[in-house]
């Protein structure tokens, strides 16, 4: 020993390890759940995603047990466990070896945190798209009852993730319902108010008929030219029959031009410009109640979509009641703490030696 020192504290290391881990460390007994997290709001004609068959999960699946992984490693889910299980008494226990467990019991919660990621563990098998929970606890049924909490507390977790969205975009949908509807009523309203100012129930109508009527007085104007021409062939112009024939012509033409002016003039005060702008009026109409119809299909494809939202956490394995305590390793801690001490000792003697060498 007094050859080589490093190596006989290494030795003493070696030794007091194996009387801590062989006598004095607590046994810890582990549950373990597998879980999988199943969706019910895929649409029957949803496209494959090839990445997520390579990777032996679905895309949505994944990311929602990453969401939940994260959740059930939280501070927020250890104050619940710790109010529902006790788990700072439990995991403070001065019955138990004080290198495992947790000095103090109303230690902070930083420090309870960590002592809880280093007893409770969350993975997610990439290539089988399972959720492995497992806890640690100094006795069987107290471990089982972690694991289920955790169970219990993500299922509700994801489903009450998914049904928030679900209702935000429900509610979202029945505003933008309201406002349309409202929209809807405004635009009619003003195309009832248009409609009683001018004493016009459809413009265009009246345009149409007005423009019928000029078709017929220009009809009736080229008869009675043409009945003109044949009389100036064998009558003076003067002739009581051309003169009457060119009274009517006369008479017709200002009717036409009194036609005319109720569908266009100069004035800005007739008929097209009342019908381009019932016609402006209604076509909003029309454009609020097609976007209001396609808000109430969207509201109701909404509700039923959010009925079917659902993220259900399959069992694969329930949370298992450990006979066994598969924490510490015991022996494997041993023979690493060993080999560490007498790599780290050899690596200590030979420096120790190089620097001797440059001494001399």
């Amino acid at each position: 020993m007094r050859k080589h020192p490093l190596l006989a504290i290494a030795l003493m290391a070696t030794l007091l390890a194996a009387v801590y881990w062989l006598l004095i460390a607590s046994d810890r007994y582990v549950s373990e759940a597998r879980v999988v997290i199943q969706r019910t709001d895929l649409p029957g004609g949803q496209s494959i995603d090839f990445a997520s068959l390579l990777g032996g999960t679905s895309g949505g699946s994944r990311s929602d047990q990453l969401l939940l992984r994260e959740h059930l490693m939280s501070v927020d889910l250890l104050r619940k466990l710790d109010a529902r299980l006790d788990l700072r008494s439990h995991y403070s226990n001065s019955q138990h070896d004080p290198l495992s467990r947790m000095w103090f019991t109303d230690a902070s919660i930083e420090w309870f945190h960590r002592h809880y990621l280093s007893r409770v563990s969350v993975n997610l098998d990439e290539y089988a798209g399972v959720l492995v929970i497992q806890a640690q606890a100094y006795d069987p049924s107290m471990a089982q009852a972690i694991t289920s909490q955790l169970v219990q507390e993500g299922e509700q977790t994801m489903n009450y993730l998914a049904n928030q969205l679900a209702q935000a975009q429900v509610q979202f949908l029945e505003q933008q319902v309201d406002t349309l509807h409202r929209q809807v009523l405004l635009t009619r309203s003003a195309v009832l108010d248009f409609q009683d100012k001018k004493g016009l129930a459809s413009p265009q109508s009246t345009a149409e008929s007005i423009a019928s009527i000029v078709a017929r007085l220009e009809s009736q104007r080229s008869e009675l030219q043409t009945q003109r021409s044949a009389l100036q062939a064998y009558l003076v112009l003067d002739h009581p029959s051309i003169v009457l024939l060119d009274q009517q012509i006369a008479a017709i033409q200002q009717q036409i031009r009194q036609e005319q002016a109720k569908l266009a003039s100069g004035s800005g005060k007739t008929l097209n410009r009342t019908v381009e702008a019932f016609q402006r009026l209604e076509m909003r109409a029309s454009f609020a109640q097609d976007v209001y119809k396609t808000a109430l299909i969207a509201l109701e494809k909404g509700r039923v979509e959010a009925t079917r939202t659902f993220k259900k956490m399959s069992l694969l394995q329930a949370p298992s009641l450990p006979e066994y305590p598969l924490q510490p390793t015991r022996v494997h801690n041993l023979l690493v703490f060993a080999i560490v001490a007498l790599l780290l000792a050899g690596v200590a003697h030979l420096l120790m030696a190089i620097v001797k060498d440059h001494t001399d």
